[in-house]
């Protein structure tokens, strides 16, 4: 292992809550709020049932660890399964923009579950969260843009922040943990192929993740050893599936740079890299007074990667891959002046959004790639029907650490995803708001909702 490996994986198993700055655990609170109601916004999603009835005919009828979506109990395993699947589909879930990786939906699942089934304290539960977001980001930092090209980063690096999670839970020793990360790092996956058949695999990564890094905390726990070189080996995971992957990016700044904390909030219910274009096609709308009948083209001025991820998005046929349609979303902000969840259900296949979607273009653009990753510029150019040519750049999307949600933001945009689907009452949700903003003080974690 090398030394920042092993830095990683030492930080991972010995991070105390009080080495945490105030700061930093109330941004944790801020992220588990809003991946609970993310979690719960996936309740009746086709592909999120269909994976939450296999992996509950797998495990038990009932135990410690909450289903939230269904009320019940089952074993750590199954409810980290079907808690990460179920945060993942409604595109609401946080994003890491340097690593271009969604913590929460694998940290919190597994740490939930594990949690509840030790009865771990909430500062338990907050420093272990922290522990898998601080190795996650680093994980997908280290692998690199060409790494993103091909892999989902959260199917990938977020295995290594669910053992880390689980693994700070369990309290391995650093040499455990290092352990952990192995068997992790050799059961990672993801592939962007999906995006092309409008296929369900996005919540099966999560899944996945959650439950493969959850497997590797307890295997080390138990002395089951992994690769000590998982990440940069001649045979490891950067050989594989990266060209420019950084060593030094897995210990930059451990216990000084919290990146929970550079953690970004998503405010358009679709894929991130549509967020900076939606920002800047409001602003044109709004400055230059503009309606969708206004329009004749969109150009989105884009960074490489929302071509690789989008680009393959021609035709959407579902409103999940609607959501990774740059088109349909800026339809949508160009007709609706939102892309939110409601609209992305009753309109997104609607003809006037269709109408916008056909005359919208991404284009790659030199300083928004030279800027992306560490920030996710937004630049449009729209053409109006009279000939104007109206234009707007957006240095920081709504919801990153510099232009984020505030708690009454993050608290309305929960009691919208918690009445989604109706995942839990106005009640329920502001109970579930109140024990968020004071995990901290919670002697034992225990569920959250109570069972229909």
């Amino acid at each position: 292992m090398t030394d920042s490996a092993r830095a990683l994986a030492h930080f991972a198993a010995t991070l105390t809550f009080e080495a945490i700055p105030p700061a930093v655990v109330r941004r944790a609170e801020d992220l588990f709020l809003d991946w609970f109601a993310s979690a719960l916004a996936g309740k009746e999603a086709r592909p999120v049932e269909t994976l939450a009835r296999f992996a509950e005919s797998m495990g038990p009828a009932d135990g410690p660890s909450e289903i939230l979506i269904h009320r019940r109990g089952s074993s750590p395993l199954v409810a980290a399964m079907v808690n990460a699947a179920a945060s993942h589909v409604a595109e609401q879930d946080d994003v890491h923009n340097g690593s271009v990786f969604h913590p929460a939906t694998v940290v919190f699942p597994a740490a939930l579950a594990v949690a509840q089934a030790i009865g771990a304290s909430g500062r338990e539960l907050l420093a272990a969260s922290v522990a898998g977001y601080e190795v996650g980001i680093r994980v997908g930092e280290f692998l690199g843009r060409t790494h993103y090209r091909i892999f989902h980063t959260t199917g990938t690096a977020g295995t290594f922040a669910a053992a880390a999670a689980v693994g700070h839970l369990l309290k391995l020793t650093p040499e455990q943990m290092g352990h952990a990360f192995g068997s992790a790092g050799t059961q990672s996956a993801g592939l962007w192929e999906f995006l092309r058949d409008a296929a369900d695999s996005k919540q099966l990564h999560t899944a996945h993740a959650a439950a493969a890094g959850l497997t590797a905390a307890y295997l080390a726990r138990d002395g089951f050893t992994g690769a000590r070189h998982i990440l940069d080996g001649p045979q490891g995971l950067a050989a594989g599936t990266s060209r420019d992957a950084d060593a030094s990016r897995l210990a930059d700044g451990l216990g000084t740079r919290w990146t929970l904390a550079e953690t970004s909030f998503k405010f358009h219910a679709s894929c991130r890299h549509t967020h900076p274009a939606a920002d800047a096609l409001q602003r044109i709308l709004h400055e230059h007074h503009l309606t969708a009948g206004d329009i004749r083209s969109v150009t989105a001025l884009v960074h490489q990667a929302a071509i690789d991820v989008l680009g393959p998005v021609v035709d959407p046929q579902t409103v999940h891959q609607a959501k990774f349609s740059m088109g349909t979303v800026l339809g949508l902000i160009a007709v609706h002046g939102r892309a939110g969840l409601a609209e992305f259900d009753l309109h997104w296949r609607d003809a006037p959004v269709r109408t916008v979607h056909d005359q919208v273009r991404m284009q790659l653009d030199a300083e928004v790639d030279a800027a992306y990753p560490a920030r996710w510029l937004g630049k449009v150019r729209v053409e109006t029907t009279d000939g104007r040519i109206c234009e707007a750049t957006v240095l920081e999307p709504k919801g990153d650490p510099g232009n984020t949600l505030t708690r009454p933001e993050l608290e309305a945009k929960a009691l919208a995803l918690g009445a989604y689907r109706g995942g839990a009452s106005e009640a329920e949700m502001r109970q579930v708001i109140a024990r968020a903003w004071s995990l901290a003080d919670a002697p034992s974690v225990g569920h959250f909702l109570a069972a229909d």
